[in-house]
């Protein structure tokens, strides 16, 4: 079971269909894993397992694309019905939803089975995730760093061999960062490919995966709006499993070492690029130095205006739901001073700030006319110790501003709805690992599969271990 456990989910579907190993001989190896290293990384906070038991014992249904395959689902906006799901909150400790969120139906359907829910900041406003509530998870390259947000606690159970994989979502570049700080892949899905759900236009759901392929089969089995969704991604072509190993052609490659900010680029963050750069140009593409240009200031303001509202309505959409109290003792001190900023946001502010990332979503379709991929590194510096974000109680927005120099490249995405992907290309002397993010054009996440899967053909990453390792 220690060599299956280093199979993607991929190949472990494939050996249920092919009757090699049964579903509860894979969810209990992968229980085992969970008890081996969960107590020293926090990364699952809600055991599901013996509702994954009754799961493993029914029959399966061999042509869903992960049938039998354990897999765990982060504690943000997915509901299990049935499972508590508290967002990092206490606000929202205990309570229990009545059914399943439409993305948790569609990963039932392809036939993962849920045997557990991860770790998250509170409503995953931070890069980082160091809940008062659950307490902090830590990165299993190195227990005293963070291994990002807000879907940290998917990313530790991943990298640390858990599963294969397990549900993110991105909001700011919560799939990219942790993928990025545990070594693995993540791609944020443009806005609208899977069903609309979460912190205003800002957010997307996906997972992190060791294997590209992975990643395209998990989006083939679950893309596409339900009725009445908001937004609606361009159609794909053809099944995105089919993208991974066709040939990507001749790409135009921009890539940049400068930040949007005044913050530099930390001398790791600006090696991992350099190569990520050098190795394209070695696989037969065209890479040239190049950044689209916008006005950060506005961006910054504009993404703040909808991240603190949309806090706010996440807090009072809870409040209309449960009937909870809105209290201060109930929400860390960063939470209750968004939350305060985000009732002050008017209707103009609000529209105008959307007007915005309509104006520089325009302007990245501009740049993309002459270069397929834009290159930057996934964050501005290696991952940094927990703790970094605190902030003291007379100024509980300084872990905000924090943030700033830490994912300089991410929410710029989220504001124009374009996919992007952090790949792990690169460790530190640290033995840290950095990725590398690539941005393409609104709905073009096929571009996106063929180079990620060129990319771990020519530099594997699924075989590297962290020193925390269930395998």
């Amino acid at each position: 079971m220690n060599d299956i456990a280093s199979l993607d989910a991929t190949a472990l579907a494939d050996l249920i269909r092919s009757k090699q190993v049964k579903p509860s001989e894979l969810l209990e190896s992968a229980i085992d894993r969970a008890d081996n290293v969960n107590p020293t990384l926090n990364a699952i906070i809600t055991p599901m397992y013996d509702l994954a038991r009754k799961t493993a014992e029914a029959p399966i249904e061999e042509s869903a694309a992960f049938c039998g395959v354990p897999f765990l689902l982060k504690d943000l906006t997915a509901e299990y019905g049935g499972v508590p799901i508290a967002s990092g909150s206490a606000f929202l400790k205990d309570f229990v939803p009545e059914e399943d969120s439409e993305l948790t139906k569609r990963y039932k359907a392809a036939g993962l089975n849920i045997f557990g829910k991860t770790n998250t900041p509170e409503f995953g406003l931070m890069p980082t995730t160091e809940p008062t509530l659950f307490g902090p998870t830590k990165n299993p390259w190195n227990t005293d760093r963070t291994p990002g947000g807000s879907s940290g606690g998917s990313a530790a159970a991943v990298a640390s061999g858990i599963v294969p994989m397990a549900h993110g979502n991105d909001g700011g570049g919560s799939i990219r960062l942790p993928s990025s700080c545990c070594g693995l892949f993540g791609l944020k899905p443009t806005r609208g490919r899977n069903p609309f759900r979460g912190l205003g236009i800002l957010s997307q759901d996906h997972a992190l995966t060791r294997s590209v392929r992975d990643s395209a089969a998990l989006l083939d089995a679950t893309e596409g709006p339900r009725p009445g969704d908001p937004y609606y991604a361009p159609p794909k072509e053809r099944p995105y499993t089919q993208e991974v190993g066709a040939d990507p052609g001749h790409l135009r490659i921009a890539f940049t070492t400068e930040t949007p900010t005044d913050a530099p680029l930390h001398a790791d963050c600006i090696a991992a690029v350099k190569d990520a750069a050098a190795l394209c140009q070695e696989l037969g593409h065209e890479v040239v130095e190049a950044s689209p240009e916008f006005e950060i200031g506005s961006l910054v303001q504009s993404f703040t205006t909808v991240w603190a509202g949309g806090c706010a309505d996440t807090i009072e959409g809870w409040n209309r739901r449960t009937g909870r109290a809105i209290e201060q003792e109930l929400f860390e001190p960063l939470t209750w001073a968004l939350y305060q900023i985000g009732k002050t946001v008017t209707a103009a502010a609000y529209i105008a700030a959307i007007a915005d990332f309509d104006r520089l979503a325009r302007g990245f379709a501009g740049f993309h006319e002459s270069h397929d991929i834009w290159l930057t590194s996934t964050l501005g510096e290696p991952p940094v110790t927990l703790g970094t974000f605190d902030a003291p109680p007379e100024n509980p927005m300084e872990g905000f501003g924090r943030a700033g120099p830490f994912v300089p490249y991410t929410p710029i995405l989220n504001a124009t709805g374009q996919p992007g992907m952090s790949v792990p290309l690169h460790w530190n002397d640290e033995g840290l690992p950095i990725g590398a993010h690539f941005v393409a054009p609104f709905g073009d996440e096929a571009t996106l599969f063929r180079l990620a899967a060129q990319l771990e053909e020519a530099r594997p990453w699924a075989a590297k271990r962290p020193p925390v390792s269930a395998i």
